[in-house]
């Protein structure tokens, strides 16, 4: 099987995050975000030298590879490149298939952490018939005691929340990353 270059991956992943990989910070960003979604650690300087930042000729290990393509929504680094090999408009976009739908995949009592830039968290709690509070938050509008409904959470796009209730103030609707997308993770 033909393999595709590494960079087509890079950049995929960049476009995931909306984020180019730049510094050593950007590197612990992406290995966060690795862990947070599939519980896996990678290590920085692996991800480094992938990009070329750290200048060291070593050929990426397949399971890193197939890591780092399980993370963008493909099965392994061989499904990524067969996808990757299709014409442009019959390509996947799995970027966007990380999704929640509340009513299907939460119970109540859930915890999520919603993350967006610049700096952005927000944990909330899910109480059931697409209603969440906000138990913490830093550099958000958003404060603990808020309430919310929300019925699907795509990572990497803005998260529309309704009804949100802060207070004595009438209800209203808002959107969280409007510019960057949110990420989710759960939260033991």
């Amino acid at each position: 099987m033909q393999m595709i270059p590494y960079g087509q991956l890079r950049t995929d992943i960049e476009t995931a995050l909306k984020k180019k990989l730049q510094t050593p910070k950007d590197f612990e960003f992406l290995r966060e975000r690795i862990y947070a979604r599939l519980h896996i650690l990678v290590s920085r300087t692996t991800l480094m030298r992938l990009w070329g930042y750290v200048d060291e000729d070593v050929k990426p290990r397949k399971a890193t590879l197939d890591i780092l393509s399980h993370f963008l929504g493909y099965e392994d680094w061989d499904a990524y490149c067969q996808n990757s090999r299709l014409p442009k408009e019959q390509q996947s976009a799995p970027v966007m298939s990380r999704r929640l739908s509340v009513a299907n995949e939460l119970v109540s009592g859930d915890r999520l952490r919603l993350t967006w830039q610049p700096d952005r968290t927000c944990d909330v709690k899910y109480l059931g018939d697409q209603r969440f509070v906000v138990t913490a938050s830093e550099n958000t509008r958003l404060r603990e005691g808020d309430t919310f409904e929300c019925s699907l959470i795509i990572e990497g796009e803005p998260l529309y929340l309704d009804n949100l209730k802060q207070g004595e103030q009438p209800a209203i609707a808002y959107v969280c990353g409007k510019k960057t997308g949110v990420f989710f993770e759960y939260k033991r």
